[in-house]
């Protein structure tokens, strides 16, 4: 699994950027470590996130936004209509395929980021209503949002891990640490 960047990659802008991406990462990892589908799946809190949704969720929108970097389609077209199948495992999916699926994702990722010339690099945001018309972002802007977007839900993923079992993210840590490979 793609946990975090080699020490003597993080000097550069690029290694330091992947670096706390990978470290966030990290977070969501940990949170459904140890747990069934199951477990994983379930809500113990008045919000409707779920550890897998929110698994699935940011290993979607990472693939999503460094295939709209390479100005691509996304691997998956979310509309209003399944727009919710984002947050939740669905047919055959489980916690490992995803989790797969990331690792996948990740190593995407950090390829494309240290491929581009430059982080000075643009690109298009998409035309939603949600953007500015015609906006361009750059490689940099990219690597932030993705930081942006999963710290937020790692931080989700820590709340509703304790909920679920009181593992606070040291335990969860210490819990990987001793977890053979």
């Amino acid at each position: 699994m793609v946990t975090h960047v080699r020490s003597e990659e993080q000097g550069d802008e690029r290694g330091a950027l992947l670096s706390f991406l990978a470290e966030q990462r990290g977070g969501i990892r940990r949170a459904v470590l140890g747990l069934t589908d199951e477990q994983a799946s379930s809500r113990p809190s008045a919000s409707e996130l779920s550890l897998a949704g929110l698994l699935k969720h940011v290993a979607e929108v990472e693939q999503g936004w460094v295939a709209r970097a390479r100005q691509e389609a996304p691997a998956v077209a979310r509309d209003e209509s399944n727009w919710h199948e984002c947050f939740a495992l669905v047919g055959d999916e489980t916690v490992a395929s995803q989790l797969a699926y990331w690792e996948k994702v990740a190593a995407e990722t950090e390829a494309f980021v240290r491929s581009v010339p430059s982080l000075d690099d643009t690109f298009p945001l998409p035309n939603d209503p949600w953007f500015p018309p015609d906006e361009r972002v750059s490689m940099r802007w990219l690597c932030l949002h993705l930081i942006r977007e999963t710290a937020r839900h790692a931080g989700h993923a820590d709340i509703i891990r304790e909920s679920l079992d009181g593992a606070s993210a040291w335990d969860l840590v210490a819990r990987e640490q001793d977890t053979p490979a």
